[in-house]
């Protein structure tokens, strides 16, 4: 199947899988895709150690790297903050509210830190502002990954340059055709339109209202299309709306080589279009993920209401609900672990399978 962004790559297929986990992003390479590696939880020795392991494992083939790239996040005016800088200013309130919380629902405490970490490292904080994200990027470069791509917010401008002097396409995800004029200003190659069915970071607007939105205001720059997308007839529908490929994330989850602990592949595999919410317990900003005791308390009428990005995400803020994920608490109740990001095309995962038999 041949598309600009298909010969752009050299690949057999335009089907972009992004994954947090290095084993589905080498399989689907090595299977004539683009796997895309979310980074954004990386340390950088653990960006480099994963970005070697990829680059042996699929001999010269392509593969991306994914970053958030958000312009508007806490301490943004001062080129961000350090973990102990935000964990000082989480309100006691929101502490006393989780810890109440996770002890309702049999939560244990999360093991002691590792002394040997560093702060970053020890408050598990996401990598968002220029400071933090520089040393990843840096990583990305020496391993001459084949994409850079931005899953929030256009890229800045010193990172397009930088990419296209070493040859690099950039892509940007849009979830309303303004954010997808915003990349174009910006510079990207290629404009990824998501519709709200997509999981993590996800707008309003559905898939099948935007992709033809921003194909018509894109062109000619390509359009790749993402919200939902986990069969082969809705990649068709997709292609027939102008794109030229498909961004897929959700659909990963529950293949063989995904990392996905059994408890999260069941509740998955179980879930139907109707049991996903998008939430800002996630990270702060609206995210699609699995309705769980997690994302109800924090739209119940007793939440203190979730902090902006990026206090949501400290480790100390989530606590043991972001770290360990599958906990069923002894009394037999739903999971309250902080969920991970699906799709509402969750319907189409009918079970674990190799990325080859996906269809």
């Amino acid at each position: 199947m041949k598309t600009r962004v298909a010969t752009l790559f050299g690949i057999d297929f335009p089907i972009f899988a992004f994954t947090h986990c290095r084993d589905v992003v080498a399989a689907v390479t090595n299977a004539g895709g683009l796997g895309v590696l979310g980074a954004v939880a990386h340390t950088p020795e653990q960006l480099d150690v994963d970005l070697t392991w990829i680059r042996e494992q699929t001999k010269g083939r392509p593969f991306g790297v994914d970053l958030l790239m958000p312009r508007k996040f806490v301490g943004a005016e001062e080129g961000g903050m350090t973990s102990g800088s935000l964990q000082a200013l989480v309100p006691d309130e929101h502490r006393q509210w989780i810890e109440e919380l996770l002890a309702r629902y049999q939560v244990p405490p999360l093991p002691p830190a590792d002394p040997e970490d560093g702060e970053e490292r020890r408050a598990a904080r996401i990598s968002i502002d220029p400071k933090s994200m520089a040393p990843l990027i840096d990583v990305a470069f020496a391993h001459r990954v084949a994409l850079l791509a931005s899953a929030l917010g256009s890229p800045p401008a010193w990172l397009v340059e930088r990419a296209h002097s070493s040859g690099i396409p950039v892509a940007a995800l849009a979830g309303r055709l303004d954010h997808a004029l915003a990349h174009r200003a910006a510079g990207v190659d290629i404009v990824i339109a998501q519709g709200t069915e997509g999981g993590g970071h996800t707008g309003e607007i559905a898939t099948m209202v935007l992709i033809p939105q921003v194909v018509d205001a894109m062109a000619p720059v390509p359009v790749l299309a993402a919200g939902g997308i986990a069969c082969g007839r809705q990649m068709a529908a997709a292609m027939a709306l102008g794109a030229e490929g498909v961004w897929c994330g959700s659909v990963w989850l529950t293949t063989n080589e995904a990392e996905t602990s059994p408890v999260v592949k069941e509740k998955f595999l179980a879930a139907t279009s109707a049991d996903t919410r998008r939430s800002r317990s996630l990270t702060g900003k609206p995210a699609r993920m699995l309705r769980t005791a997690w994302t109800d308390a924090w739209e119940g009428p007793q939440s203190p209401g979730a902090l902006p990005m990026p206090f949501q995400s400290l480790k100390n803020v989530v606590s043991v609900a972001s770290e360990l994920a599958g906990i069923v608490p002894k009394s037999g109740t739903p999971s309250v672990r902080r969920s991970t990001g699906s799709s509402a095309g969750c319907a189409y995962l009918t079970g674990a399978r190799p990325k080859r038999r996906l269809k």
